[in-house]
């Protein structure tokens, strides 16, 4: 069945400076918590929550519900409660705060994230960093990334386009999850030419990726669709890819998965396999 296509272009300009404006403002929230401190909570997968993911997805669900009305939103905190019985044909995956551990630790890599999903594909993202002080989105031709600091006024014109090259002959990024880390991740760096072991959390990782900082970011273990939407979406504009170990395409809308996602590489570079032939 031939997917509908979406209602609107998600990188016309007023839209996609709306999407990076809805993320910079929840970001701002999250940084008044980060300076203030919080208390984590557990939720029912054992995983953290604070009163600063609540509140930046609140802040980004107001936003995108008057941006695009019609166009359902499924965010973290909301599934915690209540997962989506069915999926439109076009959503957005929210993580408000991705990377809450680091957040709770002071650490740097956690993340605001908004994803576009038209049928089963990722069409358009936004991150925001903000202890990095950086704003990342998917683009039609290129990515962008923008440094901007705390509260400074957005300028979609500041935006540096990112585009990934090739493989480099000295040896490959490879970035490993600092909290999630495991045997089989292990092994397949192993397997590489590797250069270096890059540690970093969260959808993080996926910008690293789109500015050239690292080549593959093998991930095994359960991550949700909220958690990799947005930098798929952003990597994909950049000229990388986001598969299956099989290499067939990570897609989305996996309700008969509860939206979990199976193990994935993410690269730089959309010839991938061609990295564990390297050694």
């Amino acid at each position: 069945m031939t997917p509908t296509p979406l209602p609107f272009d998600p990188h016309e300009s007023a839209f996609m400076q709306a999407l990076c404006a809805a993320a910079l403002d929840a970001g701002a929230r999250i940084m008044q918590h980060y300076k203030n401190g919080v208390e984590a909570e557990e939720k029912s997968d054992k995983s953290p929550v604070t009163q600063a993911d609540r509140d930046a997805e609140d802040i980004i669900e107001r936003a995108l519900a008057a941006l695009a009305p019609d166009i359902q939103m499924i965010g973290e905190e909301a599934c915690s409660d209540l997962m989506p019985d069915k999926l439109a044909p076009h959503f957005f995956l929210v993580d408000p705060l991705d990377g809450t551990r680091d957040f709770v630790a002071k650490r740097k890599d956690f993340t605001v994230n908004i994803g576009l999903i038209s049928g089963t594909t990722p069409v358009a993202g936004v991150i925001y960093a903000p202890v990095h002080e950086k704003l990342y989105f998917s683009g039609p031709e290129s990515a962008f990334m923008m440094p901007i600091a705390h509260n400074e006024k957005l300028n979609m014109a500041r935006a540096e386009a990112l585009r990934v090259g090739p493989f480099p002959d000295n040896g490959l990024g490879v970035l490993a999850s600092r909290s999630h880390r495991d045997k089989k991740t292990d092994a397949l760096i192993k397997r590489l030419h590797v250069r270096d072991v890059i540690p970093a959390a969260s959808s993080y990782k996926f910008c690293l990726l789109a500015e050239g900082q690292a080549d593959l970011y093998p991930r095994h273990g359960r991550t949700m669709e909220w958690d990799t939407a947005a930098g798929h979406a952003i990597l994909n504009a950049a000229g990388g890819i986001v598969t299956c170990e099989d290499g067939l395409p990570l897609e989305y809308g996996k309700l008969e998965r509860a939206l979990d996602n199976p193990s994935f590489i993410a690269a730089a570079h959309a010839n991938w396999q061609d990295a564990l032939r390297i050694k």
